[in-house]
Order: C-alpha cells, then sequence, then structure tokens
C-alpha cells in the first residue's frame, strides 16, 4: 500500500505521485466505480503497486477531500486565481462573471488577476476597480514588466491553488513566475502518453516550494452557469446580495420592475454598468433556459 497524490487524470488513467516523487499509472479499482467516487486531481490517495519496474498500480481508495469541485473537476484546493488578459484575448468581462458566479456557487474564495498590464494599464485599473468595488480581491500583473509578480507569489505562498483563465491569457507564465522555475509538468507522465507538454490539456497538479502547490486547468472560452431561479441570481453578484428584499415587489428580478433597489444603484454608480450588464444577460439566458 502506498499513498501519495493525483497529479493528472487522462482517459481513465490517473497519475499519482509519492512521497519519494515516484509517479505511478494507475486505473480506478472497480470498487470505486461501484461506490460512484470518480478520482480527482488533487486527491490524497492510497494506490496498489502492480509493477514497480513499470510504475504502474491501481487506486483503491480516495482519502478525505477538503473540498471538492464541478467545474473544473479538482479537489483540496484552497483559493482559486482567474487570469485575464487586458489584450490578446481583448477582456470580457461577461465571461469573467459567468466564472466568478460559479466560484461563488461552490464557495471558493476567488482573487482576480487582470494580466499583460502593459498593453494598456489605463484600462486594466479601471476594470481592477470595477471588481474591487464588488467586493473581489484583485491583482494587476506583467510579465513583461514585472509587475504584480511577486504580489501573486505571496498570495499563492503555503496554499493550493486553483489557476484558471481563457486561452491566451498568460496563465502558463505567471505559474511559472510563481513555481520560481519552469514549471514542472511531469515528463514522466508525457513520455507515457505521448503528448507534447506545453498546451495545458487536462488539469494538472504542479508542486512549487514546499507548502505551495498550483492546479493548472484547461483554458477555456465559454463557462455557463448552473440552472438555477433567476430570483436567485442576484445572491451570486456581491455588490447586489446586500440589497435582497429591499426592492418594492419580493419577486423583482431588478430588469424592469419600479422601486428596485439594484437599478437605483446602478443609476447612483454604486453598482457599476458593467457588471449589471452582466447580470441582465445571465438572468435572461436563466429565463430563456427555464422555458426549455
Amino acid at each position: 500500500m502506498v499513498t501519495g497524490k493525483i497529479i493528472k487524470g487522462i482517459g481513465g488513467f490517473y497519475y499519482v505521485k509519492t512521497a519519494d516523487d515516484q509517479i505511478y499509472e494507475c486505473r480506478a479499482r472497480g470498487l470505486l466505480r461501484l461506490k460512484k467516487i470518480k478520482p480527482l486531481v488533487g486527491d490524497n490517495c492510497e494506490i496498489e503497486v502492480i509493477s514497480s519496474d513499470d510504475m504502474t498500480g491501481n487506486v483503491i481508495n480516495i482519502l478525505a477531500r477538503k473540498n471538492e469541485l464541478i467545474r473544473p473537476a479538482v479537489a483540496n484546493t484552497d483559493q482559486a486565481i482567474v487570469i485575464f488578459a487586458i489584450k490578446y484575448p481583448d477582456i470580457s468581462l461577461g465571461l469573467m462573471d459567468r466564472f466568478l458566479i460559479n466560484m461563488e456557487l461552490q464557495d471558493i474564495d476567488t482573487h482576480i488577476v487582470i494580466n499583460k498590464t502593459d498593453l494598456d494599464h489605463d484600462k486594466a485599473e479601471r476594470i481592477a476597480q470595477i471588481y474591487k468595488d464588488a467586493g473581489y480581491d484583485v491583482t494587476l500583473t506583467s510579465c513583461i514588466s514585472g509587475e504584480g509578480v511577486e504580489a501573486l507569489r505571496e498570495l499563492c505562498r503555503d496554499k493550493t491553488s486553483l489557476f484558471s483563465g481563457p486561452s491566451g491569457a498568460g496563465k502558463s507564465s505567471l505559474i511559472n513566475a510563481v513555481c520560481g522555475r519552469e514549471a514542472s509538468r511531469a515528463g514522466e507522465i508525457s513520455r507515457k502518453i505521448k503528448r507534447g507538454k506545453n498546451t495545458t490539456r487536462e488539469t494538472e497538479y504542479i508542486g512549487a516550494d514546499e507548502g505551495t502547490s498550483v492546479i493548472d486547468s484547461p483554458g477555456f472560452s465559454a463557462s455557463e452557469v448552473p440552472s438555477m431561479e433567476p430570483g436567485e441570481l442576484m445572491l451570486y453578484f456581491r455588490e447586489m446580495a446586500s440589497l435582497k428584499g429591499k426592492c418594492r415587489f419580493s419577486g423583482c428580478l431588478h430588469i424592469s420592475e419600479p422601486d428596485c433597489a439594484v437599478k437605483e444603484a446602478v443609476e447612483k454608480g454604486t453598482i457599476s454598468e458593467e457588471r449589471y450588464i452582466s447580470y441582465k444577460q445571465i438572468c435572461t439566458d436563466l429565463k430563456e433556459r427555464k422555458k426549455w
């Protein structure tokens, strides 16, 4: 019996790193499937070794999880770091808001990083202020100028951090900066599956300094909000949640109703127009989805 951590999962294989830095290619035992337990990247587990020469084994037990995320599917993370570039690709606040709602639903401490600030610092600062006003921690970074890199390292120190964001946002460069070296992507895994290491196709656990780890997840171009009643949506916009119950009508959706506390806050500037536009679009999407 050997204990380790699942650092990657591909096509039914789970790659488990043990305390002595050995990596075993494992399958999940049938008992786990019968119990409907799906191993996740970040899981601490027990394996039985099939072959020490071939470094193969079976995952036979998943140890207690601190938490479990559905999107992306990972376990035992302390916080989420969501990374958007100010340009190339252009930042999409609607996409960011959808991702943040998913994190709010899963009760994960979430920090926003706006990267490539050397391309348009004024715009980056303006957008950062929108999300600071909404109650989020925001860090501005640039791997070119070095801005914010040390602050990001400190944010991740002694924690396991899920890094996520759209393709092309510079996530890999920031992970390398946090790890203080070219991030190890487990060369043994790459040799086994005969796939290059530069593009993140699967979620992967990367160890950095002692006590500091990063979970790298594939870049995304869309993030669907889980099904919920449209009236629940405001609870996942931090700056709106405190206004629940303050509108004239109890079933107010904060779009066309009179005497709406949310619309009044938008008019006064205490809720940003950009966030309100996202709210209205997501609310419309939820209502359309409910029809079907």
